[in-house]
């Protein structure tokens, strides 16, 4: 019988939100964010989690990526392969962590951004630190397993980690609407917050800074803004400020040198590039003079990015440079987010601690627990053996005696002699006095005859001695919870030993760099553009000497000022600009660069209409026509902007600037406007109106249909004659006549 379907009719609004709540919680809690307990993102638990399941110890051969990627993926995070190959990259690089959980073996990528080789090329195996404080005690029933995906196996819901991996390694993410971004911190410093915190768990955050400096970044450097530290490890929120370490040298000829052998942890991946990058920059637009050149010579050794600087530059004020004006000072935003209870929080370093403790304790509850019964029955069975061995002769006789293994161990557990036969009378009376457990009974009957031999007894009676020690040790630690807090406290001070490592990152309090820009001395300059594009700038007196052959060469020779800027109108409206000083200075027969490599300007996609210098614009009006015959008048301040691109008129859809020209002060300056059929309209500038840069104008003239504008041209008093179809128009011939007019045929 078919099921009828069933209509639910709701509010879509409703529906959206509740499953856009969902999929935010969803990504919150299973895939962007650090549980507070073990410190570690699902997928990168899952990642050493099944490492651990597959055998993959410290002490053990490395084993394929690959293959760790694709066991991972198809038993318990079903979320893509990259997502997975990524975490296991990112937990072996030591430039990213504090302390690698991961052996890599092959090329895991480089702290310049280099990318690590396809899983199928590279091995890993877990650390040494990750099976001893991360990954032990699984066996002890010390965190819930849960069902995988599909319910065909079991997952940790979170791993038992014995030191605070969370404020050690760090943590960034991007959930839905919210992102976390946690600094990593010193090995040893951390073990001792928790050790202090455990002493006295209503320590502030100031009294913890005293065991927990601040961060300690992997690629070392410089914490310039230790007063704000307190605050940010209170709130959980906050801003450092890092700066990279920079050495002086002393090379040939009285030189000296920058070199960088420490970098900001944000500069690690593509920033090292940016840098030398923007220091290059910094040369070519004149800012420094002092850098002869660049070299990144850094190696497996460590960092080492040299600056060479010209005799007697000024090396702090170069210092202070670098630092403003690129990577080498940087900030890392602290937003100490992870989910705690099954929430996403924002935490301080003593709360973080906090959840870490308490965790510590029920990993160790449930731990001596586990051992506890595992004593307790290992007691009952050694004492059953024991009594079983003064008993051995009565025993063999009951199993002699016996049809079947269950009469034998019913007459072990109840004295029931009724099914067994004896050879003695006497020993049905001892037998009914047999009153053994079911485990001792069990125990009994396997035990094998070579463990009645004197030593072996000796040997039981020893080992009940140290399971009766243990028993007392466990119940002492459970009873207890300074006891419990010394054991852990004791492992925790053999990892602090084996695995703690010197700070790298120094804290400071240091002032805001300073630098002072040297002032640019202002001179005239000549600016030449060929008709290829090419742009330079030559001195006035280069250009007084070749003027004849600069004027005849060049499509564009501006007069200006080297402090002033180029401004570029193109045909879809835009206005470049760019800086004087950015052009390349040098001789007249120099080339001179693309006009499109110092500036927005793409002349693949716009054509240039006019260009002028920002400081001929002052005080002047621009008419700007467009394809469809619309025209207005702008004064040329208005485009004196801080963007590099801007909208300098607003076109309608499929217009183009036709036009753009500079107006003189004379009455009798006139426009005359051609189309494709050759009508012509002449018509006084000062009939056309002013307006904003971000208007679209007036109509010049009536174009008909099937016609449109062609061309532009701007008289004053002197004579112009054009030639269209093998016939010469005089311009100035033609009658002065309305704005928005059609016209005349010619």
């Amino acid at each position: 019988m078919q099921q009828k379907e069933q209509i639910i009719r709701t509010e879509y609004s409703e529906v959206m939100q509740k499953s856009y709540i969902d999929y935010a919680m969803s990504v919150i809690i299973a895939r962007a964010l650090p549980d507070v307990r073990d410190g570690l993102k699902p997928v990168q638990r899952r990642t050493l989690y099944d490492m651990h399941e597959l055998g993959i110890r410290y002490d053990k051969p490395y084993r394929k990526c690959a293959r760790i990627v694709g066991d991972t993926m198809g038993k318990y995070h079903p979320h893509g392969d990259s997502s997975i190959y990524e975490a296991l990259v990112v937990l072996a690089q030591e430039f990213k962590k504090g302390l690698p959980l991961v052996d890599g073996h092959g090329n895991f990528g480089s702290i310049e951004g280099d990318g690590a080789a396809a899983m199928r090329y590279t091995e890993a195996r877990l650390q040494k630190i990750t099976q001893e404080a991360y990954l032990a005690d699984l066996d002890k029933d010390v965190v819930d397993f849960v069902p995988n995906f599909d319910e065909t196996e079991k997952e940790p819901s979170v791993l038992p980690v014995k030191v605070p991996n969370l404020l050690i390694n760090g943590a960034e993410g991007i959930a839905v609407g919210m992102a976390t971004s946690i600094p990593p911190h010193n090995f040893s410093e951390v073990i001792e917050g928790v050790k202090a915190y455990m002493k006295n768990p209503a320590i502030t955050a100031r009294e913890m800074m005293k065991y927990i400096k601040g961060p300690d970044f992997p690629t070392g450097g410089i914490v310039v803004n230790q007063d704000d530290l307190l605050n940010i490890y209170e709130t959980g929120m906050g801003k450092i400020k890092i700066r990279g370490k920079v050495e002086i040298e002393e090379a040939k000829g009285g030189r000296q040198r920058l070199v960088i052998t420490e970098i900001p942890y944000t500069m690690v991946g593509a920033n090292i590039g940016k840098f030398l990058m923007d220091v290059g920059s910094l040369v070519e637009n004149k800012k420094t003079g002092d850098i002869v050149d660049i070299s990144n010579q850094s190696s497996k050794e460590g960092i080492r990015i040299v600056l060479d600087l010209k005799k007697g530059a000024d090396v702090q004020n170069l210092c202070n440079m670098l630092y403003k004006k690129t990577r080498l000072e940087d900030t890392f935003g602290v937003n100490m987010l992870a989910v705690a209870e099954g929430r996403p929080e924002t935490m301080g370093i003593v709360p973080i601690i906090r959840h870490h403790v308490n965790f510590q304790y029920e990993l160790a509850t449930r731990k001596y627990q586990t051992l506890l019964a595992k004593e307790l029955d290992k007691k009952e069975i050694q004492e059953g053996l024991m009594q079983a061995c003064d008993v051995i002769d009565l025993i063999i006789e009951i199993l002699r005696g016996a049809k079947n293994i269950k009469d034998a161990k019913d007459c072990l557990m109840n004295g029931n002699t009724e099914k067994i036969k004896f050879r003695y009378k006497g020993s049905v009376a001892d037998a009914k006095q047999l009153h053994f457990t079911e485990r001792q009974a069990t125990a009994i009957l396997e035990m094998r005859l070579y463990k009645l031999i004197g030593l072996e007894i000796e040997a039981l009676r020893k080992e009940h001695e140290v399971t009766l020690s243990n028993i007392v040790k466990y119940e002492e630690i459970l009873g207890s919870r300074s006891a419990m807090a010394k054991v852990i406290v004791k492992e925790l001070t053999r990892f602090q030993k084996e695995y703690g490592t010197p700070r790298k990152t120094q804290i400071e309090n240091v002032s805001e760099a300073v630098y002072e820009e040297k002032k640019i001395e202002e001179m005239p300059v000549v600016l030449l553009m060929d008709r290829f594009g090419y742009v330079k700038t030559i001195d006035l007196a280069a250009y007084e000497r070749n003027k004849e052959a600069a004027d005849g060469e060049n499509k564009y020779v501006i007069h200006c000022m080297n402090t002033d800027k180029l401004c570029i109108f193109t045909d879809r409206g835009q206005l470049h600009t760019v800086k004087i000083l950015e052009l390349p200075y040098g001789k007249f027969r120099d080339k001179g660069t693309p006009l499109d490599n110092v500036s927005n300007y793409n002349s693949s996609e716009e054509t240039m209409i006019y260009l002028n210098c920002m400081a001929n614009l002052y005080g002047k009006r621009l008419l700007f026509v467009n394809s469809q015959g619309m025209m207005k008048v702008v004064d040329g301040d208005e485009f004196d902007v801080s963007k590099r691109t801007t909208a300098a008129t607003k076109l309608n859809e499929n217009e183009k600037v036709l036009a753009v020209f500079m107006l003189t002060e004379s009455e009798k300056e006139t426009v005359v406007l051609q189309t494709d059929k050759n009508m012509f309209l002449r018509f006084l500038t000062a009939d056309v109106p002013k307006k904003k840069k971000g208007a679209i104008g007036v109509r010049g003239m009536k174009i008909n249909s099937g016609d449109q504008l062609k061309a532009v041209y701007l008289l004053e008093d002197e004579e112009r004659i054009i030639e269209e179809n093998n016939r010469q128009i005089m311009l100035h011939g033609l009658r002065i006549a309305c704005r928005d007019g059609k016209g005349v045929k010619k």
